[in-house]
């Protein structure tokens, strides 16, 4: 039996609709990477960018366990002395739960070309419609 590598060529890609109404922020963001990464399927390349594009619905109704709306915090610098920021996940997601999703997926998926352009297939919307009906996404049940 072979190993079969897939070309850049050859991807066959999809398009899947995420809800992630009342379900936990960090295991949508999985299912999320593992999709737009392609390691679900069973021609899984590692250094060929073979995933799919992913929707993600209802991020504002996303939720966080445990303490960490309250403890949990978003951090940036400017680079100069004092320039630390900091925003809790609490107004985070009240002002832009898009952005709270985004970090999570990217927070998963690899540091270089693969995972910038994997970014590029994740759409993201913060009520139950969506603008690509027109791709024909699939939603996702396995969870």
């Amino acid at each position: 039996m072979s190993t079969t590598l897939v070309r850049k060529e050859d991807v066959q890609r999809k398009w899947y609709v995420l809800d992630a109404a009342d379900k936990p922020l960090g295991r949508t963001a999985v299912i999320a990477a593992n999709l737009l990464r392609g390691k679900l399927k069973p021609d899984f390349t590692p250094n060929v960018d073979c995933g799919d594009y992913v929707i993600i619905v209802n991020v504002e109704k996303a939720v966080l366990t445990g303490r960490k709306l309250e403890e949990k915090y978003y951090r940036r610098h400017s680079g100069w002395i004092g320039g630390l920021k900091e925003t809790k996940y609490k107004t985070l997601m009240a002002e832009r739960p898009e952005f709270a999703m985004e970090l999570a997926v990217k927070g998963m998926l690899p540091k270089n070309t693969i995972g910038r352009t994997a970014m590029t297939r994740l759409k993201l919307f913060k009520g139950p419609e969506h603008i690509h009906a027109a791709q024909k996404p699939e939603a996702w049940t396995q969870d």
